[in-house]
């Protein structure tokens, strides 16, 4: 019945306070954060050094640079593969907008490529046919926490002499073949904002095996000087630079939260088996996958839906927000991770990242311009996913999963219902 639905009165599946915030706080933390606090360096300090030391064993690499966001590292990333005036870099047409303003931040272009269906991210059988000779690097994003199939993408750029960065900001314990996201490529940028799988409220890091790189995205990270914070510095600057660095309260936090990630990780993947399960053969919704060999850490549990199927006649976006409102509705956190293609937005469209058209104007660079019709499936899921995070996270188990697999099941059993909802705007 309509009456049913919590939207339009009916009694909701999850009550109020069921659902827990992320992260878990606990006495490690405080710790943690306040012997930073009573400490003497709250700017670059000790905490800091230890969190480079300690992710980088984590993860399973040689050198590792904390910074103040993914968006940060990953703009050291691409200036540390070498990628200057004119170059350009491969991106996903589908990611959140640091996977491509990143390129712009120095001054390359970003030549996208469409995603395929099934795992949201970057179609690898796309690639080859947007290389030129500019292009520089590839960007590959393991978005939602699903890696992307770095065999293939490597085998391009051993073939075409690129540099591949890993955007695994989403990506923490995600694997493909076993092997953790950020050993594949050159480098690889994380983050610790608040909604990632290892949050320290905001942060990031720089990973690579690679000593020159390493000391190319340092030069970035400090002011574009050669000698870090805990050096004796000189203060010259050697090349372009910014301030990166992380610090050291923040870094406190960060090395308590990663001394609890894979119990985080592993939650997760538990949760998210029992949401999948709870959520199969409902018509009219198309659930995230996790092909062989690729393992994935459900850093977000993304659905796309098929109007049709449902048995509702409009149009997917329309279809898409009466659900999540009747979700939310039902106390389910769902939401859309990002509406736009990169394409579309208007830092692209308007191809003037810094005025007088540059960097798309530079001497250096090739005429690129930005169709979203060339994107069509990138378009398709814009218009067609939506999804949840917190839910799946500890403090939050398999309980809260299978209530959340009820207000599914609850509104798309009254489908007929939907079109009453006025569709926000």
């Amino acid at each position: 019945m309509k009456s049913d639905l919590a939207i339009f009165g009916g009694a909701p599946v999850i009550p109020a306070g069921m659902i827990k915030p992320w992260p878990p706080i606990d006495e490690l933390d405080r710790q943690y954060v306040l012997s930073s606090l009573e400490g003497t360096v709250h700017s670059f300090g000790p905490n800091c050094v230890e969190l480079e030391k300690e992710f980088a064993a984590w993860n399973g690499n040689k050198y590792a640079i904390t910074t103040n966001s993914g968006t940060a590292a990953l703009h050291m990333a691409v200036a540390a593969c070498g990628c200057g005036a004119g170059d350009e870099v491969i991106v996903p047409a589908y990611s959140w907008s640091s996977s491509a303003t990143c390129v712009l931040h120095h001054n390359c272009l970003p030549v996208f490529v469409d995603i395929d269906w099934p795992t949201m991210n970057i179609d690898v059988e796309k690639i080859e046919a947007a290389i030129t000779e500019k292009t520089k690097a590839i960007i590959v994003v393991h978005l939602h926490g699903l890696t992307v199939n770095m065999e293939k993408v490597l085998g391009l750029a051993r073939k075409y002499n690129l540099k591949v960065i890993e955007d695994a900001c989403q990506a923490h314990g995600a694997t493909f073949k076993g092997k953790k996201a950020g050993l594949w490529g050159d480098c690889a940028a994380f983050s610790f904002n608040q909604n990632k799988c290892l949050c320290s409220g905001e942060g990031g890091m720089l990973v690579t095996d690679d000593e020159a790189i390493n000391q190319a995205a340092r030069m970035v990270w400090s002011f574009g000087e050669t000698r870090t914070p805990v050096e004796t510095r000189d203060y010259h600057a050697y090349a372009l630079g910014w301030m990166y660095r992380n610090n050291d309260l923040t870094a406190a936090f960060g090395r308590s939260q990663l001394k609890k990630l894979d119990r985080y990780l592993a939650a997760q993947k538990e949760n998210a088996a029992v949401l999948l399960e709870e959520l199969k053969d409902i018509p009219g919704l198309i659930l995230p996958v996790e092909p062989a060999g690729h393992g994935h850490n459900w850093y977000n549990f993304t659905v796309r839906v098929e109007p049709e199927a449902a048995g509702y006649q409009g149009q997917p976006d329309e279809f898409r927000d009466r659900v999540m409102q009747a979700l939310q509705a039902e106390g389910v956190p769902v939401g859309v991770y990002q509406r736009f293609i990169l394409p579309r937005m208007t830092v692209f469209q308007a191809r003037n990242a810094y005025g007088h058209g540059c960097p798309w104007e530079c001497v250096h660079a090739r005429k690129i311009f930005y169709r979203p019709e060339d994107f069509p499936v990138a378009e398709r899921h814009a218009r067609n996913h939506f999804g949840l995070t917190y839910p799946l996270r500890l403090p939050n188990g398999p309980e809260v999963a299978e209530k959340i697999g009820e207000a599914f099941r609850k509104v798309f059993d009254n489908v007929a219902f939907l079109q009453d909802i006025p569709v926000k705007t």
